[in-house]
Order: structure tokens, then C-alpha cells, then sequence
């Protein structure tokens, strides 16, 4: 999630609806200037007992961010307490229990994005060593209860944390016990846009099949392959979601604005601090009638901020979110902005994928989106069949993409093997989840606490 640093008291008040849908318009770039944004989460372990540290104990988070600064990172604070990093390679920040963030820098192709990663997992690797702690890549806590873990010291996340179980049930184990990876891709025009949200959301399912790595809950199987997907089926139905109105003649930047208008506030940032403004209405703050703000109007860092706060299975702000995806290890980090990439970036292969999709209708989306979590690559596809039956052929068109871009790094590779992982789930069959199925029911003798050998970092 967000890390919100500072006030601008420079940024411009909001005195018309034009500048909230301008807001999105001025996130047109040439292709040229397209980048790659990847974000990803990982849990922090204590390597002694496997417990979740909290921000203050010694080893902690506290240090694991101090620690980090070796390597050039410039703390982040947040009431005079450090909550996130920044450098050249993005921003290293907390989700609300501790788990560890690289929101990493807009890059220009996937050897650039992959060796950030790996730069990271090494800096984090190397600190954990002489922390005592480890880092896991799954889509969900596979041992934890919510009153296992710690809550970290943000402003943001103790507005949400209260909210949450006024809206759903399962809120508080999104913040709490999940973990994801999402990548952020640009588009050049409304046109461009829509077309690549379109493609997005329609084969979200399939990205949440593929990296499906959230079989357990509290030491057992749960039933789902990505529990963590389940959880946003009962967060908060005003933000979350497969977005129907994204398919709808005419569908554009104006559009998403009624959307986010109409999604319920969380806070507002002020001088520092965070005030709680949970379920009000950004159209009373636009009338200067917020009741936490009486009289004040919302400036377009407000907006931004309150953009920030929807949670759909795509996500529109200056650019695309793609975020369908179980947290997991370095090859399939790398493996997700390469499936996306391939598909969007290459107005090919974004024009195939178009016609694989287009003549879904809504209900069959949502109908693939709601069994996706539970059966991952066996999800009913529209139309007959399932979902493995198209797998294959979404991710040689995504190579295709990668192909024609032609970005290629010094041995003379292009990008299309950062899909190896993918094309190997789609040989066999088997998401991640599955296979980690099989080693509980096997090898691992039903203790799941092997997962902290066989899924760290």
C-alpha cells in the first residue's frame, strides 16, 4: 500500500470534476516512455521460533530497516518512526503486519526489473542473516491467526484496521496475512487505456490461477489454491471487484472518476498525520462539506490518495495495476510483469488477447473470477472447457509481445524467458498451491512449518 511522506500545500484545490478525470489523462505517455513498475510483498519470519516480529523488538522491523541502509537506502519516517525506505531502486515500505515491500522504480524492460529484484532479495537476505530473521514467499500467512501478528506503527493502516470489519469479513486478513505481487504498466491514450484494462481484468483470473500459492490457513489446507483471493471476495464490496462498468461502450477516464467518487473515503493527510474521514463521501469533500474538513476542499493530492484507497482487480491511477497475483518466489516475481508486459505492451499481442476475451459476458467473467481461487487452472471457462485450456495460448501471445519488443540484454536474450515459470504451470498443470498440496500430504508428514525451508527467499 501507499506510503504518504509529506503535505503538499502546494498542490492545486479541486474546483471542478474536469481535473479529477485530467488527472488521469496527464498519465499518457508515448510508448517510448512506457515503463515497468513491480511491487512485491514478502512475509518476515523469525528463523529461531518462525514468529512474525513485531516493528520494536530487538531484530525486529525496526532494525530490518536500519540494517537496510547499508546499502543506500534514506529512511522514511513517519511520527518520528522509520516506516519505509527510499533509493534508486524505489521504496522499500511495510504492510500493515510487517510484511516487507519493494514498490520498485519504473523501469524500461524485464532484465532491468529482474536484476532490481534480485539486488533486493540479496540486500534483505544479507541483513536476515544477521538478524535472525527470514522472508517467505506465499500469497498468505500458512500458520498465523489475525492475533499472531503485530501491527506496524502507520497512521493509515490504524484508520483501515477499524474500518474493515464494519464492511467484511475478511478485511483484516487481507492487511494482515497476505501478500502479493502486482506490476504497473502505462497506457498512451483513453483509448489505450480501456482496451488494456479490458484485457487486464478479463484474464486476472488466469494470472490468479497461475500464481495461485495460498493453499493453508492456520497449519491446514484452507480449500482454496489462493485463499488470498477469497479474502477480497468479503473485504469491501464498494472497492473491490471486476469493475462490469469497464466493458461498457464509452467506457473511460470519466468513467473510473464516477467510480472512485462513489467508493467510500478511508482518510485524509494532513500536516503529518492522518485523519480518519472512514465511509464518508469525496463528493461532500469536493462540496467543502466533510464533516472531519468543514469548509476545506480537496486538492488533487487528495484525490490521488483517495484513488489509492480502491482495491479492484485492476486498478486505474496515472497508470495500470495489475493485481491478481499470490505473493511467491524470485523467478515468478519476475514471471508476472513479463506475463502483463507481453500482453499490453505490444499492440499485437494486446489485440490477440482482446480476441480471446471479448465475447465474454459479465456474468461469465465474475463466474470465472469467484472459482478461480478454489480451482485454479480447472476454473469453468467461458464457453466450455477450463481454464488450462487457454493458459498455454495466453502465455505464448504474451511471448510473442515480449518477442517483438525485442528489449534485450547483453547476451543478446530478449525478454520472453522470464515466462519459462509460467510455460512450466501451463506443461503441467500444477499451480504452485497444488504442489505444495502434495508435499504436506507427503514428504512434510501434514506440518506445514516445513513450508519456512522450502519457500523462503
Amino acid at each position: 500500500m501507499s506510503t504518504k511522506t509529506v503535505s503538499n500545500s502546494n498542490a492545486p484545490v479541486i474546483e471542478s470534476r474536469q481535473q479529477l478525470i485530467d488527472y488521469f489523462s496527464k498519465g499518457e505517455k508515448p510508448a517510448e516512455r512506457w515503463r515497468i513498475g513491480t511491487e512485491h510483498e514478502k512475509f518476515v519470519f523469525s528463523t529461531s521460533d518462525h514468529h512474525a516480529p513485531s516493528y520494536d523488538e530487538p531484530g525486529g522491523i525496526r532494525d530490518l530497516l536500519a540494517e537496510l541502509t547499508q546499502f543506500g537506502w534514506k529512511p522514511v519516517e513517519e511520527g518520528g518512526k522509520v516506516i519505509a525506505l527510499s533509493g534508486p531502486d524505489g521504496t522499500v515500505s511495510l504492510e500493515p503486519a510487517g510484511q516487507l515491500e519493494l514498490s520498485g522504480a519504473p523501469l524500461e524492460n524485464l532484465h532491468q526489473t529482474c536484476a532490481e529484484t534480485g539486488r533486493h532479495l540479496q540486500q534483505v537476505k544479507a541483513v536476515g542473516e544477521k538478524l535472525g530473521i527470514g522472508f517467505l514467499g506465499l500469497g498468505m500467512w500458512p500458520d498465523k491467526a489475525r492475533g499472531d501478528l503485530p501491527v506496524m506503527p502507520k497512521g493509515r493502516y490504524a484508520i483501515m484496521l477499524s474500518h474493515m470489519p464494519r464492511v467484511g469479513s475478511l478485511g483484516l486478513d487481507m492487511m494482515l496475512r497476505t501478500c502479493t505481487v502486482q506490476v504497473n504498466l502505462d497506457y498512451s491514450s483513453e483509448a489505450d487505456m480501456a482496451q488494456k484494462f479490458r484485457v487486464g481484468l478479463a484474464l486476472q483470473p488466469l494470472a490468479t490461477a497461475l500464481f495461485a500459492n495460498s493453499p493453508f490457513t492456520e497449519g491446514k489446507p484452507n480449500g482454496m489454491l489462493s485463499y488470498r483471493s477469497h479474502i477480497w471476495s468479503d473485504t469491501d464490496p464498494h472497492r473491490t471487484g471486476m469493475l462490469p462498468f469497464v466493458f461498457e461502450d464509452g467506457f473511460g477516464y470519466e468513467r473510473y472518476a464516477d467510480y472512485a467518487l462513489d467508493v467510500p473515503m478511508y482518510f485524509v493527510y494532513r500536516d503529518g498525520r492522518y485523519i480518519d474521514a472512514a465511509g464518508l463521501s469525496f463528493r461532500d469533500f469536493l462540496r467543502g462539506e466533510l464533516s472531519v474538513l468543514p469548509g476545506e476542499k480537496p486538492t488533487i493530492d487528495d484525490w490521488a490518495d483517495h484513488l489509492s484507497t480502491a482495491f479492484p482487480e485492476v486498478r486505474l491511477k496515472t497508470f495500470l495495476e495489475m493485481r491478481g497475483a499470490d505473493g511467491g518466489p524470485w523467478d515468478r516475481i519476475c514471471a508476472l510483469p513479463a506475463l502483463w508486459v507481453g500482453l499490453l505492451y505490444d499492440q499485437g499481442a494486446l489485440d490477440a488477447a482482446w480476441d480471446l476475451v471479448k465475447d465474454w459476458d459479465m456474468g461469465e467473467r465474475q463466474a470465472l473470477r469467484d472459482s478461480v481461487p478454489r480451482l485454479g487452472l480447472d476454473a469453468p471457462l467461458p464457453g466450455g472447457g477450463r481454464l488450462r485450456d487457454i493458459a498455454g495460448q495466453v502465455i505464448d501471445i504474451a511471448g510473442a509481445g515480449l518477442t517483438a519488443r525485442a528489449r534485450l540484454n547483453a547476451a543478446g536474450d530478449n525478454e520472453s524467458g522470464f515466462l519459462d515459470p509460467l510455460r512450466e504451470i501451463a506443461r503441467t498443470g500444477k499451480v504452485p498451491a497444488e504442489l505444495l498440496l502434495e508435499r504436506y500430504a507427503g514428504e512434510w508428514g501434514g506440518d506445514v512449518c516445513r513450508i519456512y525451508a522450502e519457500s523462503r527467499f
